[in-house]
């Protein structure tokens, strides 16, 4: 297929977008010291990409339910991208973000299917855009990355592979130049935050473009190098993320070693002291005349002003002081509402009615929600084939009223959510910490161990050893035909994945579950779990459990009816 950018690619930007920023959003965080060290841009990129995907999936599933042949048109998916991130956007990146997108809008739009002329123009005015809706533009930020990018791609010859790939290489090229642009960034030794996570959305779209497979390491400047300071050895994490040494292995995705978890909330470490106390950010329907007074007066006020938007709908970003003030100005301006205040100190919670500690898990099916309920989980039941957004994690964090809570996502897939979900619970007050549990089974070992009674770093990396000690299998049945590392399967093949491998391919889902079973307990295992999905057929548990029994001396196992729709059978070797 010729490259080509419509609806159907806006969707794919969108959805590897929001994967890149999903794996990159940690050492986003941890590289954020400007404007403000708050340690949240990876997450506000995140959530502003994560709110533009979900307005273009709604989109396309509108258009399914009215006629499954006929799908959105490219400005239907990309105004829907634009105004999702527009109402979604979450600090002063992901402000810049929606700005960025907007103004790519109209060039993009205008005629038929665009081209590479149209790229072009696409994203230069996204840059000058955002550059106009800052209110003091500076250099060495996630501006001169755009600007760049935009630079590169009118010097590019070709046509609209080599014009993103050229974008993409222009802004990749910017960021490495900021710390020597910008004083904090060159005192810390990294990177402009924000340009990092625009660099991620730039290779996405690339990727969409092109069809070229996703791009692996779209956050790093070249191989064997990392913006992020410090990640060699041992590698200490702000945020209680912790897991525990031994055999050079981690649970927490790109790091080696053994992981700390400190959470300070100290003022002078977030780099806070002597500028605005406040974040306020608000959605504004106003007409277009009342904004260039709303900039004055907000400039005033504060720092860091961001007005993005336009057609009576405006997202405002401010650093204030007097958060009454910058809200009535939006009053005085039109109706703005969505409105959200963050202090950059410390966060002090809700108190009234809380629990000490709780543990929130995301489970599939019926029988594991009963499990992980009678264990004294608060448990998020997912949908088949819907995966949750991170504000539904953040609910259900919430909803277990605790000052201290730790999240088992169950699903390698659900880890970005995750973590930008435990990043806004913080925001509320609430110490929280993320097991990396990949699998039910994984979950089910962390809940074993859970003990209140401990300190909270005690338990959190008790749980953690337990899921580490616990390897993962699925038994389940290809829906087509593909390259796996154990060879090609057909469609109705069965394959055992191990560790998230397929490492078996059967034509009997009994038989390939022994392979699987046979493959874990060759390298040792003491128990056995085994968690029977809705489609498991009659027999099989009692077939593994004698197997394993006549097999495998001295090692249990237990057996549970999970009730997953996906997947006939879960196994956990500990």
């Amino acid at each position: 297929m010729p490259p080509s950018l419509d609806a159907p690619q806006v969707r794919t930007w969108c959805r590897l977008a929001l994967a890149a920023l999903g794996l990159a959003r940690e050492e986003i965080d941890a590289i954020n010291v400007y404007p403000v060290a708050d340690g949240d841009t990876g997450t506000n990129l995140y959530l502003t990409v994560e709110s533009a995907a979900q307005s273009v999936e709604a989109v396309f599933d509108a258009h399914a339910a009215a006629d499954p042949v006929v799908g959105p048109t490219l400005p239907e998916a990309f105004r829907a991208m634009s105004h999702g991130a527009l109402i979604g956007a979450r600090g002063n990146s992901g402000t810049i973000l929606a700005q960025l997108l907007r103004g790519m809008n109209e060039p993009l739009t205008a005629g038929g299917s665009p081209d590479a002329d149209a790229l072009r123009r696409a994203l230069r005015s996204a840059a000058d855009s955002a550059y106009e809706a800052v209110a003091h533009p500076q250099e060495g930020t996630m501006l001169t990355v755009a600007s760049a990018a935009a630079d590169a791609a009118q010097a590019a010859d070709g046509g609209l592979a080599e014009v993103v790939r050229a974008a993409h290489a222009g802004a990749r090229a910017a960021l490495a130049a900021t710390p020597g642009q910008l004083g904090p960034l060159r005192a810390a030794g990294v990177v402009d935050a924000g340009g990092l996570g625009l660099v991620a959305v730039l290779a996405a779209l690339s990727d969409a473009v092109t069809g070229d497979p996703p791009t692996a390491t779209a956050t790093t400047p070249g191989a064997g190098t990392s913006f992020l300071p410090g990640t060699t050895g041992d590698v200490a994490v702000t945020g209680d993320q912790a897991t525990v040494p031994g055999a050079g292995t981690s649970l927490v995705s790109g790091t080696a070693g053994h992981v700390t978890g400190d959470v300070t909330g100290d003022v002078e470490a977030c780099g806070v002291v002597g500028g605005p106390a406040f974040e306020v950010i608000y959605l504004l329907e106003a007409p277009a005349a009342a904004v260039a007074a709303l900039r004055e007066r907000l400039d005033g006020l504060g720092d860091s002003l961001v007005v993005v938007g336009g057609d009576g709908l405006w997202n405002v970003h401010v650093h204030v002081d007097d958060v009454g003030a910058a809200i009535e100005a939006g009053i005085d301006a039109g109706r703005p509402y969505r409105i959200r205040v963050t202090h950059f100190g410390e966060q002090v919670g809700r108190t009234a009615e809380r629990h000490e500690r709780a543990v929130v898990a995301l489970v599939r099916g019926d029988g594991m929600a009963q499990l992980c309920a009678q264990a004294g989980a608060t448990v998020l039941a997912l949908r088949p084939g819907e995966p949750p957004a991170s504000g539904e994690i953040a609910a259900a964090i919430r909803r277990a009223r605790a000052r201290e809570v730790i999240l088992l996502p169950n699903d390698t897939e659900l880890r970005p959510a995750a973590g930008a979900a435990v990043e806004q619970a913080r925001a509320d007050g609430v110490r929280v910490a993320l097991i990396p549990t990949r699998s039910a089974v994984q979950g089910i070992a962390a809940l074993a161990v859970h003990e209140p009674s401990r300190r909270f770093d005690e338990d959190v990396v008790a749980m953690t050893s337990a899921a580490g000690a616990t390897r993962y299998a699925e038994v389940a049945v290809a829906e087509h035909e593909s390259w796996t590392m154990a060879g090609v399967c057909q469609a109705g093949d069965v394959l055992g994945l191990i560790d998230g491998d397929v490492a078996v391919i059967g034509a009997d889902l009994a038989d390939t579950a022994v392979h699987v079973l046979d493959r874990m307990l060759a390298a040792g295992g003491e128990m056995v779990t085994l968690v029977l999905g809705a489609t498991a057929p009659p027999g099989l548990a009692d077939r593994l459990e004698s197997h394993v029994r006549d097999r495998h001396l001295a090692v249990d196992t237990v057996t549970y009816h999970g009730g997953q729709a996906a997947c006939p059978l879960l196994i956990g070797v500990e």
